[in-house]
């Protein structure tokens, strides 16, 4: 397979990273530009959309992030394969080979991004180049074939948030590549990062009733917190998730600067996992309810931000058409998935949705990430076979 090891050498040789972190975040671009390429010179239409997320990137050119969209064919129906351009940062002193060169060892290849997800858009163009030229005739396409790449799935969702706000429903039947070892998704967690801040008022130690302590006070949001996370887990459970329940992580918190001043101040950080069924204003709106009434006469303050907004869970029907094929076509039944991804703005588009990829999600976000080479032949056979059955 000279042409996809190339592609997929070319594709991790183009730094895509998404940090919240200034120092650290690049554009796409690079990516949306080869991936346009190549998908140009198989007949597909090329639009390039802009995305723009002053809370993550700014302004600066450097990290501006683009999302792809490139059809062949027409009509109302069809199948969109979709992933994410950019990769997590790096740290260079854990890796055994340059992050940025393909490498080929032990039947696996190495290299940033390679599982997620990079690797997908090299299989699927194999796939789809491989389709083409068997079909002969591009034109017998009876609805459309779709490839979207999108920017900033891995901070802010930027790029899924952008083709959302375009209103544009693209296709029928989505799947989005990422790495699931070939096995159907058809639900995923939610997930919320949420910040409470207190503000009471600083005194002297040695007599309490010279201020209002922050950090009091936030002992005893912390216990209501912990309530509610009981609470949702007597009222949500899926047995379908590894982790049952819904979970509140209660992360760090920061506050006060002297042991013998009364703490002004303080500051908790914490992220929730929901379960499909949830909502994330309504979990918002719970947290807020509860903490307003906990301070309740306290003279203590509370500002709640959230510091991401948040994903929402995901759900695709059992009986949904594309589920049931895509359970016939691997013979895996679908399962759940720990790890939030674009699915539920995909499927806000009004497209049945599944997640679906070559790779292991156990080797993304760490040194020495690698695809397995024994998944790049089944996965361009799976995609080949979506594209006939949704295309033609």
């Amino acid at each position: 397979m000279p042409k996809l090891i190339q592609n997929l050498q070319d594709l991790i040789a183009l730094p895509s990273i998404s940090s919240s972190n200034p120092a650290l975040d690049t554009s796409n671009r690079p990516v949306i530009d080869l991936l346009a390429e190549r998908l140009a010179d198989l007949g597909f239409a090329i639009e390039i959309q802009t995305v723009t997320d002053s809370s993550v990137n700014g302004a600066h050119e450097a990290a501006a992030k683009y999302n792809l969209i490139a059809t062949l064919g027409t009509g109302s129906g069809g199948l969109v394969l979709a992933g994410h351009t950019d990769t997590v940062p790096y740290d260079d002193g854990k890796w055994q080979s340059d992050p940025f060169t393909l490498t080929d060892r032990d039947n696996r290849f190495y290299g940033l991004g390679t599982t997620d997800m990079k690797g997908f858009f090299a299989v699927a163009l194999e796939a789809i180049e491989s389709f083409c030229l068997t079909l002969g005739d591009t034109s017998k396409l009876k609805q459309p074939l779709i490839v979207i790449a999108t920017a900033d799935e891995e901070t802010s969702m930027a790029g899924a948030k952008a083709l959302v706000a375009a209103d544009t429903q693209q296709a029928r039947y989505a799947v989005i590549g990422e790495p699931t070892g070939l096995k159907p998704v058809r639900m995923h967690k939610g997930v919320m990062m949420e910040s409470i801040s207190l503000e009471g008022r600083s005194g002297h130690s040695s007599n309490p009733a010279l201020g209002h302590s922050a950090l009091d006070a936030m002992h005893k949001v912390i216990a209501e917190l912990m309530a509610l996370r009981e609470s949702w887990g007597k009222k949500y459970q899926n047995p379908a998730f590894e982790v049952i329940l819904p979970t509140l992580n209660l992360a760090s918190i920061h506050g006060g600067d002297a042991p013998n001043r009364i703490c002004r101040h303080c500051e908790l950080r914490f992220d929730v996992r929901l379960l499909p069924g949830m909502q994330n204003d309504d979990v918002r709106r719970s947290i807020k309810n509860r903490v307003a009434a906990t301070l309740a006469g306290s003279h203590i303050t509370a500002n709640h931000s959230s510091l991401f907004d948040g994903v929402s869970a995901f759900l695709e029907p059992e009986t949904s058409e594309l589920v049931q094929f895509a359970e016939k076509l691997t013979g895996h039944s679908a399962i759940s998935a720990g790890f939030a991804t674009e699915a539920p703005y995909l499927q806000a588009l009004g497209m049945q949705t599944i997640v679906m990829g070559p790779g292991s999600i156990d080797c993304a976000h760490q040194a020495n990430e690698y695809l397995a080479q024994d998944q790049i032949n089944p996965g361009i056979d799976l995609l080949k076979s979506l594209i006939q059955q949704y295309c033609l």
